[in-house]
């Protein structure tokens, strides 16, 4: 029976690639590399906001990560200083989050964007009733594909994971919620394909947020 409903943020909630290129590009033009096209953030993201750096500054021409340590901290502080700049929902998701709560689901957030970010995104764009939890990237807990946050959620919303479904994005996501042992699910409007889903262990796939009403119906008394 399913109990609850656990969300990756980027590429899942929201859209957030112009954000984090717009971010990551100040910091790449603080040291006079080249600056990187919004579709790249594709692929430099879904691994945490360090791998996120590093991928960054390969690509513009720190082959060495000469920059890295630098970088990764000014990365964090511009974006927690706004983490909401050019970061929108996906539409039917506001709605359909309202409606997974209406019906008495329990509802968290697991994200490898740093957590005062998270916390700061799912609070502005869902306000602060919606969710029960979200966890962020922290020292103190690993980073996605280990499957720490989502169990970490369950065991504070007092749900076992086989009564959790975990939605996400990319592989990373799949492998998480595999791992965690959650109904593990894919999402076709985020950042990654149909493919790179099924190959790391996607158990259905959505197109739309809407469809995740349906999933749950069809799911909640199994």
């Amino acid at each position: 029976m399913i109990k609850a409903c656990i969300f990756d943020l980027d590429g899942t909630l929201a859209y957030t690639l112009d954000s984090m290129a717009c971010v990551a590009n100040e910091v790449m033009e603080k040291y006079s590399l080249k600056t990187l096209p919004v579709e790249n953030f594709k692929y430099y993201c879904g691994n945490g906001a360090d791998r996120l750096i590093e991928r960054c500054l390969r690509d513009a021409g720190d082959e060495g990560l000469i920059h890295y340590e630098e970088a990764r901290r000014i990365y964090r502080e511009l974006f927690d200083r706004d983490p909401l700049y050019k970061v929108s929902h996906y539409p039917g998701m506001p709605e359909t989050i309202r409606e997974l709560r209406r019906q008495g689901v329990k509802l968290a957030v697991c994200s490898n964007k740093p957590h005062l970010a998270a916390v700061k995104v799912i609070s502005e764009m869902f306000g602060d009733g919606e969710f029960d939890i979200v966890i962020g990237q922290s020292d103190s807990m690993r980073k996605k594909p280990a499957p720490d946050e989502p169990l970490k959620a369950a065991e504070e919303m007092g749900v076992k994971p086989e009564e959790c479904m975990y939605f996400g994005d990319t592989g990373t996501d799949m492998q998480t919620g595999r791992a965690a042992g959650m109904y593990t699910v894919g999402v076709l409007w985020g950042y990654r394909d149909r493919a790179e889903l099924m190959e790391n262990g996607a158990q259905a796939l959505l197109e739309k947020p809407e469809e995740i009403l349906k999933l749950y119906g069809e799911r909640k008394n199994d």
